[in-house]
């Protein structure tokens, strides 16, 4: 089967775990799948997909799983004891053809996730990661591994050449790799070829069998979460920040900025959290603009930007790596965490598959990026409101076109 450990997930889906059992354990949420890649065909599979759902709800925790994770001094005791129990639930999925408004099969699939948050947050990477496996499975069973190796070899070079040394880069690529066999492969060449500059994964399996540090905070589900869990819409940002900051008591002070867009942050990132925080996440719009921006932030708030880091995540290539860090290496402290092109790098593109937060405690929730294709609108009229109550301009709010299912 595609999944064999419920920590086959990304660190910051126990992060944000944690803070659910501690600060919202009542709260109800809904999630929905959209594939941004056109002409991926999923309903063929849906047996398969299925399959693996009822696998994966048939998974516990092992006791060497919780021991490591009792070992992360973040995570704390009454957490593990709530990990000893937990099992996911398959009834909170559903996963049907989907079909258009005159209810003809689209070829595609509809999923969607209900129930408690605490007990449906850890569905989204390994369906994520299923559904991906189960697709290129059927569409490039016996992809050309000797040439995905080379140009992992190449990218492993182009990291150790003469001034990059300080490169510091992460594995992000579990919900978009093209197989668990070839991830763990990809972490094990990049732990043997690069040392130190290998920071870690946001994997924590691999995390646990192979001697690395498990990355990771937040991630957009949780700001859009405290939409309806805070007191009220416009101070959800600090709400979540507050939140956070109280959990966790100076640990993961990495701070996801564009759940409303880089203005709207900076507004609500004033001189506490900029000094609360080590640091931000960019993961939508253009990366340069994004890191002058918080660098001259830092320096209106009389903080030198080299005591912050700032983290890239967004479609990063070894390329686009190797240019950041040359523009920005004198002003902050730089991290990398490259996904897709690490872990599905195998000659052709990755399916865009995303399942996001809809809903929490009834209420519509959203997400409002730097980048007009990561837009989920499910329900315009309230992407509106947010964008009134944010004081976002209507042009960044280009809503990406949701196919019906993926």
């Amino acid at each position: 089967m595609i999944i064999e450990s419920l920590l086959d997930t990304d660190l910051y889906k126990f992060t944000m775990m944690q803070v659910a059992l501690h600060h919202f354990p009542a709260a109800q949420v809904e999630y929905r799948f959209t594939c941004r890649t056109p002409g991926v065909l999923l309903a063929p599979h849906i047996e398969a997909i299925r399959g693996e759902i009822a696998h994966l709800c048939s998974l516990r925790f092992t006791e060497e799983e919780l021991d490591y994770l009792r070992s992360l001094r973040f995570i704390k005791s009454d957490f593990i004891d709530f990990l000893g129990l937990f099992h996911l639930n398959a009834r909170a999925v559903n996963v049907q053809p989907a079909v258009d408004a005159t209810g003809r099969p689209t070829g595609g699939i509809d999923l969607r996730i209900s129930g408690p948050w605490l007990h449906t947050i850890l569905f989204e990477v390994p369906l994520l990661a299923i559904m991906e496996e189960v697709y290129y499975r059927g569409m490039q069973p016996a992809p050309d591994l000797a040439a995905g190796r080379q140009r992992l070899s190449d990218k492993i070079s182009a990291l150790q050449a003469p001034g990059f040394d300080g490169v510091r880069i992460a594995d992000y690529g579990t919900r978009r790799r093209y197989s668990r066999i070839w991830h763990e492969e990809v972490l094990t060449r990049l732990k043997a070829g690069l040392g130190v500059q290998l920071a870690g994964t946001s994997n924590v399996m691999f995390a646990m069998r192979l001697g690395l540090t498990p990355l990771g905070t937040m991630a957009h589900e949780y700001l859009q979460a405290c939409q309806a869990l805070g007191p009220r819409l416009r101070d959800s940002q600090t709400f979540a920040l507050e939140t956070w900051a109280h959990e966790y008591r100076g640990d993961l002070g990495i701070a996801l900025s564009d759940a409303y867009g880089l203005q709207a942050f900076l507004r609500d990132f004033d001189l506490y959290f900029c000094k609360l925080f080590d640091g931000a996440r960019h993961d939508s719009g253009d990366p340069i603009a994004w890191a002058e921006a918080v660098i001259e932030h830092y320096r209106k708030h009389r903080i030198d930007p080299r005591t912050k880091t700032l983290i890239f995540s967004d479609a990063l290539t070894v390329d686009r790596v190797v240019q950041l860090y040359r523009l920005f290496q004198d002003s902050a402290q730089l991290a990398f965490g490259i996904g897709t092109n690490l872990t599905h790098d195998l000659g052709y593109p990755a399916a865009q598959m995303v399942i996001k937060m809809t809903r929490c405690n009834g209420q519509p929730v959203a997400k409002i990026s730097d980048s007009p294709g990561k837009n989920q609108v499910f329900d315009p009229a309230y992407v509106t409101y947010l964008r009134q109550v944010f004081q976002i301009p209507p042009e960044t709010m280009l809503p990406e076109t949701e196919p019906e299912g993926g």
